[in-house]
């Protein structure tokens, strides 16, 4: 996070305070992740493995040759024109490679498994950006509305303060008790400036995913998804072979395998063929040479390269089984905080923060007859204060959870609830 420190006095000095768009909803956000730059690296990455497929489905260039030869140094060649009359040798020659053992085909179905592991990782890559985003949407909404929480209490603790030394003139209150009203309004306003600071770091972090407007411009519309006490049962091992990541996985399962049966094709010899025509003044101006090459392979049958892709392959394959167990894991871990979380943000809406406005409600109100004493007052308002803000952790920690299993089993994000 030290580029987020570096950066933020530069967010918070680029506009006046105050000029604040309108709040984005959360599928401007998701649209916005899906295009950042993150994504465009993924997609130049998918543009290079396309190419490489058009590089390896050809076949090996015919090669055009020509030579003078037969030139005596000691008597000359003769006199006479260069080309027709001195008695050089001149040839032109087309030579061609045929790949034998299917060589071209696999060097081709291997490009194209890899092309199709990068255009499984850039729909990966932008689910991932979608996720984050979606996670800092909800982080920055929160900070909000913890500022808006510091502040109520801040502008509270200052009442309190203003009424308490107005007392302490009147002589109805003692100056111990003032000072712990004007201690506890300081402490008050140290929280607000510092959930500003947190609302300013989270609005600097979706900024840097999404590029809208400016960190200091950004604001999250309030659409908390509705805590529900249950989610829709999924198979999962069907979603884990679904997933972008297995895909990709398995796409370069049968990059290595095609690798491999390019790799023995190597046994099998490429043969060249060539064909020249030749002008010798003096004997024939019309000489024809046919010819036929090929590598002769004594004492070695590319053992190194076979053994290098069959290790591949083996890495492969256990990339593979690694990527859906992970893939697995997550989905469980997502499934099970979901439950949980949404069980948690419940209890705090329904019961827990209505209990503890309530209990604050009623602690003003004695206070304000003399029924209460300031130290009551003033741990009610610190347990509300304590409440709301767990009950603000318990909506982000739900929001969050729930978008990224929606996001994981390509379910549609659930349109949120002010």
């Amino acid at each position: 996070m030290l580029w987020a420190g570096l950066l933020l006095p530069l967010a918070l000095h680029a506009q006046p305070v105050g000029a604040l768009r309108e709040p984005l909803s959360l599928q401007q956000v998701l649209q916005a992740a899906q295009d950042n730059l993150d994504v465009a690296l993924s997609r130049r990455n998918l543009a290079v493995t396309q190419a490489d497929v058009t590089s390896a489905d050809r076949a090996p260039l015919p090669v055009l040759s020509a030579g003078v030869s037969q030139i005596d140094l000691k008597n000359g060649n003769g006199s006479g024109r260069v080309l027709q009359d001195r008695s050089y040798d001149k040839s032109v020659g087309l030579d061609w490679t045929w790949e034998r053992g299917n060589k071209r085909e696999l060097r081709t179905l291997t490009a194209q498994r890899v092309a199709e592991a990068a255009r499984a990782e850039l729909q990966e890559t932008m689910l991932q950006q979608r996720s984050a985003a979606l996670a800092a949407f909800y982080e920055l909404l929160a900070a909000q509305e913890r500022l808006d929480t510091n502040t109520q209490l801040d502008g509270n603790a200052a009442e309190l303060a203003r009424i308490a030394a107005r007392r302490l003139q009147a002589g109805d209150l003692s100056a111990q008790e003032t000072a712990r009203t004007e201690i506890e309004a300081q402490r008050a306003s140290a929280e607000r400036r510092q959930a500003e600071l947190e609302r300013q770091r989270s609005a600097l972090v979706l900024w840097q995913l999404t590029a809208l407007a400016t960190p200091q411009q950004l604001q999250a519309r309030a659409d908390w998804p509705a805590p529900a006490p249950g989610i829709a049962s999924v198979d999962l091992d069907a979603l884990v072979e679904q997933r972008a990541d297995v895909q990709a996985a398995r796409a370069r399962v049968e990059a290595a395998r095609a690798a491999l049966d390019a790799s023995a094709a190597l046994k099998k010899s490429d043969i060249t063929w060539g064909v020249s025509y030749n002008h010798y003044p003096g004997t024939s101006t019309a000489l024809m040479a046919l010819r036929m090459q090929m590598p002769l392979q004594w004492g070695y049958a590319y053992q190194g390269e076979i053994g290098r892709a069959s290790a591949q392959f083996g890495l492969a394959q256990d990339a593979l089984e690694r990527t859906r167990r992970q893939a697995r894991q997550e989905l469980e871990r997502l499934q099970y905080e979901v439950l949980s979380a949404a069980e948690r943000a419940l209890v705090f809406d329904a019961e827990i923060l209505p209990r503890a406005r309530r209990v604050a409600e009623s602690a003003e109100l004695a206070y304000r007859k003399g029924a209460l004493s300031l130290t009551d007052l003033l741990d009610a308002r610190r347990t509300l204060r304590v409440t709301a803000l767990d009950a603000v952790a318990a909506r982000k920690e739900h929001a969050q959870a729930l978008g990224a299993w929606q996001l994981r089993t390509g379910q549609a994000v659930t349109a949120a609830t002010p």
